[in-house]
């Protein structure tokens, strides 16, 4: 799969208008021509190859424990992030993967520094971290209701600088700069879901009943602010997106489009790892061989 269409370039400016919610690309040609049900058969299929590979590889890196791979999904309310999640690490070792999805922060958040609760649950080695939203956060839904700020008790100094957007940018950046300067892996995933879709999402959460407790009123109220977000996110993706920490916007109006596109973003790149069961000494063999002796020989 190409993954050019998704990857939003270090330096570059790009406009989410741009891309399509629905695009589709990467599959074979003859299998663009198949009805929808057989599409999302074959992409069914495609899915639970990679799913069993990632399986494998997740495995290597749990026993080589030099890297930590950390996957951050954004994405506006309804753009099927626990989805992509479920479906994508389903085949994954829960011992090897962390998921922490971030809600408002308590009042001990608040009396740090706002990277401080995601730094504190960053993936050990060997295992896959998944920030279900993230620090990212700080400079979309505070930047869209900017009297969040207020709770963060900074100075009034930073707090009413024109550059705070800014310098949280450079922030982050330095932080992912750090962070895979220690062997972390960092992979950035926004479901761009559009507007239509997610009020057709939204819909489905009323009329089912084993979805209504997916629901909140207030869901329905930010998308009064959808302008203001995807500006916002714009401006995260066109100063945020590095070398060591791209962005992918992944076009999500299709959920299985979106989960085949992420399993094989993160196939991709854990095979360029070069992942390996380490190599035992001489004198780690010589004691397996004993280990050995000493089971046969007994009665």
């Amino acid at each position: 799969m190409n993954f050019d269409p998704f990857l939003v370039k270090p330096n570059s400016s790009i406009k989410l208008k741009h891309y399509d919610p629905r695009f589709i690309s990467g599959l074979e040609t003859q299998d663009l021509h198949l009805s929808k049900d057989e599409l999302k058969a074959r992409s069914d299929e495609l899915l639970l190859q990679g799913v069993k590979r990632l399986g494998e590889l997740q495995d290597k890196l749990y026993a080589q424990n030099t890297y930590a791979l950390l996957c951050i999904f954004q994405a506006m309310d309804a753009a099927g992030k626990d989805g992509t999640i479920k479906h994508v690490m389903s085949g994954i070792n829960p011992q090897g993967c962390q998921v922490f999805s971030f809600k408002q922060p308590s009042a001990e958040d608040l009396d740090h520094d706002y990277l401080w609760r995601y730094a504190r649950n960053m993936p050990e080695r060997g295992r896959i971290g998944i920030f279900n939203r993230s620090y990212y956060e700080e400079s979309l839904v505070v930047r869209v209701h900017p009297e969040l700020l207020d709770r963060q008790q900074l100075p009034d100094r930073l707090r009413h600088s024109k550059n705070i957007w800014q310098q949280r940018f450079e922030e982050i950046n330095n932080f992912e700069k750090y962070l895979t300067n220690n062997g972390v892996v960092i992979l950035k995933f926004f479901l761009n879901v559009s507007k239509e879709e997610q009020k057709k999402r939204f819909l489905k959460r009323l009329d089912e009943p084993e979805k209504n407790w997916k629901f909140s009123a207030n869901d329905v109220r930010e998308r009064q602010y959808w302008d203001d977000y995807m500006n916002a996110f714009e401006d995260v993706f066109n100063h945020t997106s590095t070398e060591h920490a791209p962005w992918y916007i992944v076009p999500a109006d299709r959920k299985w489009y979106a989960r085949l596109v992420v399993a094989a973003v993160i196939q991709q790149t854990m095979e360029q790892l070069n992942l390996a069961y380490p190599e035992i000494t001489p004198t780690q063999r010589q004691a397996l061989v004993q280990a050995r002796q000493m089971l046969e020989a007994e009665h």
